[in-house]
This record gives C-alpha cells, sequence and structure tokens, in this order.
C-alpha cells in the first residue's frame, strides 16, 4: 500500500506549537498517559472480596491454547497502528477514534468501580511445554486476573476497527476484511488464553455501540444534511424544482 500525503506535517511540529491548528489534534494523545495512570490506580483500589466472578458455561467448552498469544500481542499494534496512521492521514477519523477510546473507557473504569469482577479460568498447569507457554506465565505474571468485566481488550479492537471502517485507503473491501478477521481472532484469543470469560466480551459490544453511536453516527447524520442543502442550493441556482 503507497501511503498518500500525510494530512498532517511532523517536521516542524514543536510542543510549543501544540495548540496551533494543524496540531491542537495531537492533546488526544494524552489519552495513553491518563488510561496507564488509571490501569495502576484501579488495580489497587478494589478490596480484593469484593470482586465478582466472572463465568458461564462458555467458558468450560473453551479450551486454552497458547497458539493465541500471536493474536493477543496483535492487539497493542493494531490499536497503535490506528492510531498513528489516522493522525498522519485522516485528523478528522484521528480525533473520532481518539473519542471512542476516552467514552468507551470511561464507562468501562465506572463500570470496574461499581462492579469490581475477576475470573478464576487460567489453567494452573499448562498442557504444553514451549515458548509460547512460557510468555503468557510471564503476562499471567504482571497482569491480574481483576477488572475483566467489560474486556478492554475488545474494546481496543473493536475501536480500532471502527476507524478503519471509515478511513478511506483502509475501507477497501479487502483490507477491512483483513481486518475484520484480525478483530474476531484478538477477541478470541483472549478467550482461548483465559484472560477473559465469555461475558467479558459480550459485556464489551454495548459499549462500542453506544461509543460508536457518539463518535461516528453524528458525522453521518450532518453529512447528510449537508449534501441535502448542497443538492436544494443548486436546484435553485439551476431553476430546478421537484
Amino acid at each position: 500500500m503507497r501511503f498518500p500525503q500525510p494530512e498532517t506535517d511532523l517536521r516542524n511540529f514543536r510542543l510549543n506549537k501544540i495548540n496551533e491548528p494543524q496540531y491542537r489534534h495531537l492533546w488526544w494523545l494524552l489519552f495513553w498517559l491518563v488510561y496507564l495512570m488509571r490501569y495502576f490506580l484501579i488495580e489497587n483500589c478494589n478490596p480484593a472480596q469484593s470482586y465478582h466472578v466472572m463465568h458461564c458455561f462458555l467458558d468450560d467448552r473453551i479450551p486454552f491454547h497458547e497458539g493465541f498469544l500471536i493474536f493477543y500481542g496483535c492487539w497493542y499494534v493494531f490499536i497503535v497502528g490506528i492510531h498513528l496512521y489516522t493522525l498522519l492521514y485522516d485528523v478528522d477519523t484521528f480525533k473520532r477514534y481518539s473519542k471512542f477510546l476516552c467514552v468507551s473507557i470511561t464507562m468501562s473504569t465506572a463500570i470496574f468501580l461499581l462492579y469490581p469482577s475477576c475470573q478464576n479460568l487460567r489453567p494452573e498447569t499448562f498442557p504444553r511445554d514451549n515458548l509460547l507457554s512460557y510468555a503468557v506465565g510471564l503476562i499471567y505474571a504482571v497482569d491480574t486476573s481483576t477488572n475483566v468485566f467489560p474486556s478492554e481488550h475488545v474494546i481496543g479492537a473493536l475501536a480500532a476497527l471502527a476507524a478503519a471502517a471509515h478511513t478511506d485507503r483502509l475501507r477497501k473491501p479487502g483490507r477491512l476484511l483483513a481486518l475484520t478477521l484480525l478483530t474476531v481472532l484478538i477477541c478470541a484469543s483472549t478467550l482461548f488464553l483465559k484472560q477473559h470469560s465469555v461475558l467479558d466480551v459480550l459485556g464489551a459490544l454495548p459499549i462500542c455501540i453506544i461509543s460508536y453511536l457518539l463518535c461516528y453516527e453524528k458525522r453521518g447524520y450532518h453529512e447528510h444534511l449537508s449534501c441535502r442543502y448542497r443538492y436544494r442550493l443548486h436546484n435553485r441556482k439551476t431553476g430546478y424544482s421537484q
């Protein structure tokens, strides 16, 4: 894929220029700092006895498989890659993508505080001894099994997919199909690695729907009105009437 001319030329960017119109959208990058700070605060905020265990019968039918670690790790590349691409080549979608993340993560944070959750799905021993299993063990050591409902892994993947679907060069059928398949595999990886319950994945869906309607549908509505306005204005100038 050949990259187009960037909408944002960062070669002349200096921190004291961040309030200039062409760079003002860079303030949205502060989301990541707030996200990381919030993660560590939430992890140490709720007492262990208040956690609600997330589990359903489908969880028992999904086997652990360390191979899904590859797709689990793709999450980081996916969301950061879409953020950087839209920052450079589609500023409007970058803003909406950032807003989507802010809205959805705010809602999930509120749920973490009001309904603390955990899961006990992780295997005590891995069925296979290999490098991927060792890597999963490292993830288990640093990532607690608390505050799992809703799954922010799913929220982030769906947010990136929505942004791709509203970016001209990424929403071409072949590319969008590939990114959709990647999103499905990322969401599935949270289940096969026993990082989340099926309930956590399902819980992320209404949050994403609400965030999408707030961040994208409004643009579609205004674009529709704008097109109708231009159509009527053209008819007036040409003297055509229905």
